[in-house]
């Protein structure tokens, strides 16, 4: 077991490890001859093209100068128009200012340290899995292979009623780890929430970690993970800190690399400074069981419009535990690293699937959010949310405009949205290369080009589709 768990961590975190030392000798031009080097012909091409786009943006902006004087004065010289810009101006200086709030929380944010042995709560975590394979003996086995006392640990593993050999593979995790896996077979497929329904009941932990089954985790995730309950009572739920598993080979999962690291060790950094982490991922979250049975009746239950939710879990325990008043927190040194789509089918898929969660718990989060729903200050919880709902009500005034912008000025409207995405996406480089590795971060770049020109449409699609169930992926078919 231990040199199958040294053979997935190696590439994960001793790569990383290396890397990230030799990068502190390195001069840029050895970083990026280094990256060269090492890339596939494939991706550089794929990079090399991102910065020819945005390189001839910058070319187009330059020539079309007038072009954008006379469009800007065309706009304000109309009332829709000047209503246009007023609106426009507002909702920048709205996002400006966030940001500048966000960077002020994250500077602030420190991760909580693990706590001694002794002073570990009990932990239960919960591993379902649905067509998994073999990757699922891989999660087990790293989870078994924790720095957590074993006395402390329940380890359940639930197959959802697979089609494939995920069964024997958890059987075969069984007979390696003996007593300290209990597994379950659901008759049928039932969804990833009633699975996690059963291990949340049969388990004893004071703590519950749910872990995605093509996930692998650290010797020291679990303990860092649960040690916030240990220090702050008021602690409801922790996200972890979700990287790609897959990111060796395949374009997309590099993408989403540099995209996760933004989207949690920036963005949910500042949102645990303010005890209001919006969504705990289901690859990683650990959650209070008192927390988590106060609400269980109303979350195995949850409807929207009249259908059973059976999608969203994660984010719905998360806004049903804040609606309680505990803080939910982020831990930046609780790594999981997680399997992502490699095609652009299941990537949309898998972003459509989040993208309808977020409408929905956005609405259900607006029904307390301005109440006294806890003690303490409440106004960055508040901010987060007017930021989230903003995203989602300006998905349509802007397709709006995008759509009218390239019929009537194409060439404005690629060099505006190239270079935009130059300026923009530079902060995110900026950021994984501090944390991680420069050659890498470029890849945000590429990502801000296809989240634009090829995602664009998620939240919008999400919005009119938002009472659609299935899971999307996995072979589970959407029911309307």
């Amino acid at each position: 077991m231990g040199n199958t768990i040294s053979h997935q961590t190696n590439t994960l975190e001793g790569n990383s490890k290396k890397i990230s030392d030799n990068l502190k000798t390195l001069t840029f031009r050895d970083r990026i001859i280094s990256f060269f080097e090492t890339a596939d012909a494939w991706g550089v091409f794929v990079l090399g093209s991102t910065f020819v786009l945005m390189l001839g943006a910058v070319y187009l902006m330059y020539v079309l100068q007038s072009d954008f004087t006379q469009f800007n004065l065309d706009r304000m010289s109309s009332k829709l128009g000047l209503a246009f810009m007023i609106l426009a101006g507002g909702l920048f200086l709205f996002k400006a200012g966030f940001f500048l709030y966000t960077l002020f929380q994250y500077f602030r944010y420190k991760p909580i340290a693990s706590v001694k042995d002794n002073e570990l709560p009990t932990c239960t975590v919960i591993v379902p899995a649905y067509n998994e394979g073999k990757q699922v003996w891989h999660t087990l086995m790293s989870l078994a292979d924790s720095d957590f006392p074993k006395e402390k640990l329940q380890l359940l593993a639930i197959d959802d009623g697979s089609q494939d050999d995920t069964w024997q593979w958890i059987q075969e995790a069984k007979k390696e780890l003996g007593d300290c896996l209990t597994i379950y077979k659901q008759p049928k497929n039932m969804g990833k929430r009633h699975a996690l329904y059963l291990g949340f009941n049969e388990g004893k932990g004071e703590i519950f970690v749910t872990v995605d089954s093509d996930s692998i985790v650290k010797k020291d995730t679990l303990r860092n993970l649960v040690s916030p309950f240990i220090n702050n009572e008021q602690c409801g739920a922790v996200a972890g800190n979700i990287r790609v598993l897959n990111n060796k080979k395949a374009l997309l999962p590099k993408m989403l690399d540099v995209s996760f690291v933004l989207s949690f060790e920036f963005v949910r950094s500042a949102e645990s400074s303010l005890n209001s982490v919006l969504c705990t991922p289901g690859a990683l979250a650990a959650y209070r069981s008192s927390a988590v049975f106060a609400c269980l009746p109303d979350w195995i239950n949850q409807t929207f419009m009249g259908q059973p939710s059976d999608i969203g879990e994660d984010c719905a325990m998360t806004n049903m535990i804040l609606k309680q008043g505990y803080h939910v927190l982020f831990q930046r040194n609780a790594y999981a690293y997680t399997n992502v789509p490699e095609k652009y089918r299941n990537l949309y898929k898998m972003f459509i699937r989040w993208g309808r969660s977020n409408v929905r718990e956005n609405i259900e989060m607006s029904k307390y959010v301005f109440k006294n729903f806890r003690q303490g200050s409440k106004v960055g919880t508040r901010l987060l949310f007017l930021s989230q709902s903003s995203k989602i009500a300006m998905s349509y005034p802007f397709l709006l405009f995008m759509l009218f912008f390239v019929a009537t000025h194409p060439l404005l409207f690629l060099s505006s949205t190239l270079f935009s995405i130059l300026v923009l996406s530079t902060f995110p480089v900026i950021f994984y290369a501090k944390r991680y590795d420069l050659s890498e971060s470029f890849w945000a770049y590429s990502y801000s080009i296809l989240y634009t020109f090829g995602l664009f449409w998620i939240t919008p699609y999400s919005i009119a589709t938002v009472k659609r169930r299935g899971w999307l992926t996995r072979g589970l078919p959407e029911k309307k």
